[in-house]
């Protein structure tokens, strides 16, 4: 039962993001937002889970999950309540702030949650189940954003997000009592930092946020890439879809997957295909053939994020889960900042072909990383 509970809040909370961030770039534009002010409002979503990820994550091995997760809904609630009464840039940008802080709340407890609540041989079933509960809020948020914008304005769109935020308020303060805790530490209290000594900490780091850094790059420039070529808006949006059903099928056997091949083989493979999703894009100009490749990318790169996830929890040491995890999105956040800043750089002086080639050589590096190590010969 606390598994489902878990689940439940997980999708009502990531529905409000998803759904927060369509009502909020439109709104800006409706208020005449330019551009850059559009940007700058959605890296506002990534502000609070950049800075406090790491920190939350430390607080949640100490705390019982009920409270911050609660405060999470409610800031995320009151953040989307401001814009109804105030239409202004200034308003949006709150707004997103404070989602952005529930996101970061709720997204480190609940993958803390998943672990800690799943035996060693359950693990993969149940952080692949998670991912995919991910995956669809990405489908009905958006759905939920454009109906009510349609069918009422952008304001009171904002309510609706706010009423699934309340929803999943009364939820936890009904039933997060059952939600276990973080188990506590039994040996010497150590730094975190300090576990970055761990070689398969840090491998596992640089790994996820690789793989975050190709799965935005590809979301980022593959639109870019496609009005180059003169395809239509709808044709792009069935690209960048093509992405999303491989990512969502490949999670649906991701259990069967890690089962036959291993966590660190499976990622390495993902890796791989990957790379070579980003190597074939700059020789497509047609709506089908980037769509084959978008499908071949979303196969390989879906399993990225569930399988570090998966190692962050099983490497982490002892009663420090969170932190662990917390950390692990703050270095995602990070490389989601200035990853697209960086590779804008290369774009512009080089051209969209070398972003393609270059984060080939970025995944295939990925490949490498996730490779298990070879144990020494016994005697």
């Amino acid at each position: 039962m606390p598994l489902y509970l878990t689940f439940t809040f997980a999708f009502l909370g990531f529905t409000c993001i998803s759904a927060a961030r369509v009502v909020l770039s439109l709104f800006s534009l409706e208020l005449g937002a330019q551009p850059f002010q559009v940007g700058v409002l959605v890296a506002m979503f990534y502000a609070f889970p950049l800075l406090f990820s790491w920190p939350i994550g430390a607080l949640s091995d100490r705390v019982k999950p009920r409270w911050p997760l609660l405060f999470g809904a409610m800031s995320g609630a009151a953040g989307m309540t401001i814009p109804f009464f105030w239409h202004s840039l200034a308003a949006l940008y709150i707004a997103a702030s404070l989602s952005g802080l529930a996101l970061a709340i709720l997204h480190v407890l609940a993958q803390n949650l998943v672990g800690l609540m799943s035996k060693p041989a359950e693990r993969a079933r149940n952080f692949s189940n998670f991912s995919m509960i991910g995956a669809s809020t990405n489908f009905v948020g958006p759905l939920i954003a454009g109906l009510a914008i349609d069918h009422t304005t952008h304001a009171t769109a904002c309510l609706f997000v706010v009423a699934i935020w309340i929803t999943s308020a009364v939820l936890i303060l009904v039933r997060g009592q059952i939600l276990p805790a973080s188990k506590r530490p039994t040996g010497p209290t150590t730094h975190i930092l300090e576990t970055l000594t761990d070689r398969k900490i840090w491998r596992t780091l640089a790994t996820s946020g690789l793989a975050q850094l190709g799965t935005d790059i590809f979301q980022f420039y593959l639109p870019i890439h496609g009005h180059a070529a003169g395809l239509s808006a709808t044709a792009i949006g069935t690209v960048l879809a093509a992405f999303a059903i491989a990512s969502f099928a490949v999670r649906s056997v991701l259990t069967r997957l890690v089962s036959r091949f291993g966590e660190e083989r499976l990622l390495a493979y993902s890796f791989y295909v990957g790379a070579t999703g980003f190597a074939l894009v700059p020789f497509c100009h047609s709506a089908w053939p980037l769509a084959f490749v978008s499908f071949i990318f979303g196969c390989g790169m879906g399993c990225g994020q569930p399988i570090t996830l998966m190692l962050m929890f099983s490497h982490s040491p002892h009663g420090r889960t969170g932190e662990t995890l917390g950390l692990r999105l703050t270095v995602n956040n990070l490389l989601r900042v200035l990853g697209p800043a960086v590779f804008g750089t290369v774009g512009s002086a080089l051209g969209l072909a070398a972003v393609f080639g270059l984060n080939a050589g970025v995944m295939a590096l990925g490949g490498v990383l996730s490779l298990p190590e070879k144990k020494p010969p016994a005697g």
